[in-house]
């Protein structure tokens, strides 16, 4: 049995590698990866959004959004891959810093588990005769959750001591602690080492020298989180510092993803091991007029479909027999990264509840790019109180050629042909209204598949108001973040 090394990385954008942004971010070390070792699954879509359910999804390989949202992993049944690869001999281990896996219990799946604490609201240490400082304004961002009156970039910058260097970013230590478990468990196998960075989440804190190279010229506030709504609140100048923030610490996590496999390089484990590099998701940064990939802001009173500046995943998978520097058009979700890993690590598993997922690992091994049809990306649909929330993070089905939003901005149905539209700008439905049933009826049938409640699935089959009060649920309780 091979090793399974897995690295997950949050907010991650698809189009941060290589050449694909017209605002290009420095990463090096995943584009020689891509070039030179891996395969990249370039049609890969988040399924369940957003932090915690999908990671719940990968760590399963069941579909999550139809039934439940964001909660502790064993309500969501009985499946980890911690334990299932445990029973097969496999010692796991668990190294983060994304706050929110051990507060959802995933830590309980594994023999070790080890968390770095500071990240986003994580308060771990109190030092209160210290001054919260403003260093960006209140306006300028999110209002909840806050600290004693202090938002939330101002209260992370407090928490983490006003941290300067790369070596004290949660990066760089999180890498550093990946690289000495490879070092002092890599004769021991077969092991699974699960490696979760939850930047470049927001706050973007990322050394201002890193900064400077993307925005040499800006002088003002510094930008570090976006508000969660309307783009239009910040000056075309705030809006790319907000951006080169962002592109910052996205370097910052290509170096230090970069030095985890560089070790996996030097103990010359790559025969013995599979190794993914993946995101779970992107975000809005002045695309569709909007910052944030979920809407809190009560002036925006639109739905926010999960456009694919949020649902294409970046996935690079290498080690063992998969073909190196290759590129497959193929379509695949999150639920079938397990199965998949099991048939490429030669591991035979019998999970209490049965995959959902469909391993891709002969396509992948023989270049094939027959997999999915469609990709849908949703959120779990709940009411609070009897009704629902207005402003709700509403599906997005992708196929080969195109994307169709169920519940677009206005509430009307949304479709674009993402071969010559990528971010899903120009909306073509009201042309092509046999394609919106057809792709409608396939966003049902991937419902019907996976078993969804039918109170849900009837609020599908409704029209939506477009009167903005809503019929969806936003993607989870504000008070989880």
């Amino acid at each position: 049995m091979k090793n399974i090394v897995l690295l997950i990385t949050d907010t991650f954008r698809y189009d941060n590698l290589g050449e694909r942004a017209d605002k290009p971010i420095r990463t090096p070390m995943l584009d020689k990866f891509a070039s030179e070792r891996a395969t990249a699954i370039d049609k890969f879509y988040m399924s369940s959004f957003p932090t915690i359910p999908h990671r719940t999804d990968v760590a399963t390989g069941t579909l999550g959004w139809p039934h439940y949202g964001w909660q502790a992993i064993d309500l969501s049944g009985p499946n980890h891959i911690g334990r299932l690869l445990a029973g097969q001999g496999y010692a796991t281990q668990l190294i983060c810093d994304c706050p929110h896996l051990f507060n959802a219990r995933f830590q309980q799946g594994f023999h070790a588990a080890f968390q770095h604490r500071g990240q986003e609201g994580d308060k771990p240490l109190l030092h209160l005769n210290d001054e919260i400082k403003t260093i960006m304004p209140d306006d300028k961002t999110r209002p909840n959750p806050s600290f004693r009156g202090n938002t939330l970039p101002n209260t992370h910058r407090w928490t983490n001591r006003y941290y300067q260097y790369e070596a004290e970013t949660f990066s760089g230590r999180t890498s550093e602690s990946a690289i000495r478990f490879l070092e002092e468990n890599y004769r021991s196998g077969p092991f699974l080492l699960w490696v979760d960075f939850f930047d470049p989440h927001e706050p973007w804190d990322p050394p201002e020298y890193i900064v400077k190279r993307y925005d040499p010229t800006y002088s003002g506030p510094p930008m570090i989180h976006p508000n969660y709504g309307r783009s239009s609140i910040y000056t075309e100048a705030e809006l790319h510092n907000l951006w080169a923030h962002y592109a910052g610490e996205s370097e910052l996590v290509d170096r230090h993803i970069g030095r985890i496999l560089e070790k996996v390089e030097d103990l010359e484990l790559w025969d013995d091991t599979v190794v993914v590099v993946m995101s779970d998701h992107g975000m809005s940064i002045g695309e569709h007029e909007r910052t944030g990939k979920s809407n809190i802001d009560s002036e925006d009173p639109r739905y926010w479909p999960t456009y694919p500046e949020i649902n294409h995943e970046m996935f690079l998978i290498a080690g063992g027999d998969v073909p190196q520097g290759k590129g497959l058009d193929l379509i695949a979700q999150p639920m079938d990264i397990l199965p998949t890993l099991c048939d490429l690590a030669g591991v035979s598993l019998d999970p209490p509840k049965p995959f959902e997922g469909r391993s891709f690992a002969d396509a992948l091994l023989s270049g094939d790019t027959q997999h999915r049809e469609y990709a849908v990306t949703g959120t779990h649909i709940g009411a609070r109180n009897g009704t629902m929330p207005r402003r709700a993070t509403t599906p997005f089905l992708v196929t080969e050629r195109w994307g169709y939003a169920p519940v677009g901005a206005d509430g009307s149905p949304e479709l674009f042909d993402l071969t010559t539209d990528r971010l899903a700008t120009q909306n073509l439905a009201h042309d092509n209204e046999d394609l919106v049933s057809e792709l409608h009826q396939l966003f049902i049938a991937h419902l019907l598949e996976h078993n969804a409640p039918e109170g849900f699935l009837a609020l599908w089959k409704e029209s939506p108001t477009g009167d903005g009060k809503g019929k969806w649920a936003i993607d989870y309780p504000e008070d989880d973040k």
